[in-house]
């Protein structure tokens, strides 16, 4: 434990915080004081998972707590462990939504009292309908005693072919928005020079037939399919590395100006992914425009969504959230856009965006959910 943060705000319960699978971290919240465990990593291995006990243990140590939050997702270690500690202290375990946690920790990091629209772009994150999230839209109750919120919108859904190896090969996801663009019959001649040509002949049976093909909103799935398209990435040796790939080969076609994407401000981004397998892939200023105007094309699509959502619900303030947005060709363009709207920006400062600063937000949650609790049942013992 070697890592504190005070917050702008008071936290009205104790929570210990147990984060996600990917960039653990645990962090205990108690008044206005953010205690973080050390960084465990991602635990699918048992070192992981025996360091996030012990850090638990630590933060525990401390002092009592009132609940502990965790993800929605079941089989993380992360969530076991929670419900196990709640069960062991008789306190509530309390689940929390992974991006309405990511825009929760900017929420309480800025103080923000008010409802926000919320913008969370990640790999991946499970759903309440029990899908596949990333690219999301939220609108947040910041200063509602149950921190209410809503999914008002996200991007749309791409297949991923094979499941989750299709997050560690892109070819796989460019293939899938051929597919839904009714191309398929393109997948094995485009792709049968980088795979064998049975793979490629196979992934379009699979598409064909909807096997093992969940869907996925994703924002990182996304950059995924357009570095596929432009040759950039076929598979990836670590994660993000095919959207760190078409961020760079973006930033080269920057000096030229901020040229606009040249697609009318959509969530749906086949269009625009289709549009990068007709780029020569000898020619690289071409495929540095075509990376800058997909970038430009995703942040003009969501700033979109963000205004119309943000006027129909009478907000002010937009909150970025997630690990998409260390990408700053996207994330610039959004801001610029979003703020030259008079809107307000708030995004992560200390905490990181993506997973690592993950329970700072579950903690805020959960400690708004029990004082919610609480109230609720002081209204109603006083009713009766």
């Amino acid at each position: 434990m070697n890592e504190t943060a005070t917050l702008p705000s008071t936290a009205p319960a104790r929570v210990l915080a147990c984060g996600a699978f990917l960039k653990n971290r645990a962090a205990r919240l108690e008044g206005d004081r953010l205690a973080w465990s050390a960084l465990h990593g991602d635990l699918g291995t048992p070192e992981a998972c025996r360091a996030l006990d012990d850090a638990a243990e630590a933060l525990l140590a401390r002092g009592g707590v009132d609940a502990i939050a965790h993800d929605l997702h079941p089989d993380f270690h992360s969530t076991r462990l929670a419900q196990t500690l709640a069960e062991r202290l008789g306190v509530p375990a309390i689940g929390v939504q992974h991006h309405h946690a990511h825009i929760a920790a900017v929420i309480a990091e800025a103080g923000l009292a008010r409802p926000v629209i919320g913008i969370a772009l990640d790999g991946v994150g499970l759903g309440t309908d029990g899908a596949a999230w990333g690219g999301e839209l939220l609108w947040v109750d910041g200063g509602d005693r149950a921190h209410r919120w809503e999914r008002i919108g996200h991007l749309h859904p791409i297949a991923l072919p094979g499941g989750d190896v299709a997050a560690r090969e892109p070819w796989r996801l460019a293939a899938a928005v051929l597919h839904a663009l009714g191309r398929g019959d393109e997948i094995e001649p485009r792709f049968a020079g980088a795979v064998p040509a049975l793979t490629a002949r196979g992934l379009k049976t699979m598409l064909d037939r909807g096997l093992n093909c969940p869907a996925s909103t994703g924002a990182g799935r996304w950059f995924d399919a357009a570095a596929g398209a432009l040759g950039l990435s076929l598979r990836q040796s670590f994660e993000a590395e095919a959207a760190i790939a078409l961020e760079r080969l973006a930033t080269q076609a920057l000096p030229d100006g901020t040229q606009a994407a040249t697609f009318a401000p959509t969530l749906d981004l086949r269009g625009v992914v289709a549009g990068l397998f007709d780029v020569p892939r000898d020619d690289e200023p071409a495929r540095a425009r075509a990376a800058l105007r997909f970038h430009h094309a995703l942040a003009d699509g969501l700033a979109d969504a963000a205004l119309r959502a943000a006027h129909g619900r009478g907000c002010d303030t937009v909150v970025f959230g997630g690990g998409c947005f260390l990408n700053r060709v996207l994330s610039e363009r959004l801001a610029r856009q979003l703020e030259a709207a008079g809107l307000a920006v708030h995004a992560p400062r200390q905490a990181p965006c993506g997973d690592a600063g993950l329970a700072l937000g579950q903690a805020w949650v959960a400690a708004c959910s029990v004082a919610h609790a609480t109230h609720s049942s002081d209204a109603l013992a006083l009713e009766s």
